[in-house]
């Protein structure tokens, strides 16, 4: 069986619920090598206390470890939102061949915030970008996330998590 943009999609999908489950914003990332998923990630800032555990900087340190390099060419990565900044860098620096994302993201995303336009003369690796592949359930994924947030009076009144007690 051949498996398709979709298929992979599905499995950031499978990612992003997970990582809602934790109470986490629902963006899932899997890297793909030759038809093979090589890593996958969910986002996990809040619960390991780290900004850069972003869905997609988690799959490629997983892909990086199962390829035992750091540099994976031809490699694939499907995330459910369109990526910050920070992380189109990461996949730079590991040359990935294709990214692939579900939703846009007007508040963050490189692309539709025109960050890209802004550094792009600065990377020395060219990604083929694809967009809006299943952007309607990621889209409603999120939207039930925030809004249930909202409802709980949690987001934006001091972010989803910033509660130290200690």
């Amino acid at each position: 069986m051949k498996k398709n943009a979709a298929y992979f999609m599905k499995k950031a999908l499978s990612q992003a619920v997970a990582a809602e489950k934790r109470g986490e914003v629902p963006v899932g990332a899997v890297v793909v090598r030759d038809g093979c998923v090589i890593g996958r990630g969910g986002n996990a800032p809040i619960g390991e206390s780290d900004p850069s555990a972003h869905a997609e900087i988690k799959a490629l340190r997983r892909a990086g470890k199962k390829a035992g390099a750091y540099r994976l060419n031809g490699c694939e990565l499907y995330v459910t939102l369109e990526p910050c900044l920070m992380c189109y860098s990461a996949m730079v620096q590991a040359r990935i061949a294709k990214l692939v994302y579900g939703a846009g993201d007007p508040k963050g995303g490189v692309f539709s915030t025109g960050a890209f336009d802004s550094v792009q003369h600065i990377f020395n690796h060219r990604i083929e970008v694809e967009s809006g592949l299943l952007a309607g359930p990621v889209s409603a994924m999120l939207s039930g996330f925030f809004q249930a947030r909202r409802g709980a009076g949690a987001v934006e009144r001091d972010g989803l998590e910033n509660r130290y007690t200690g």
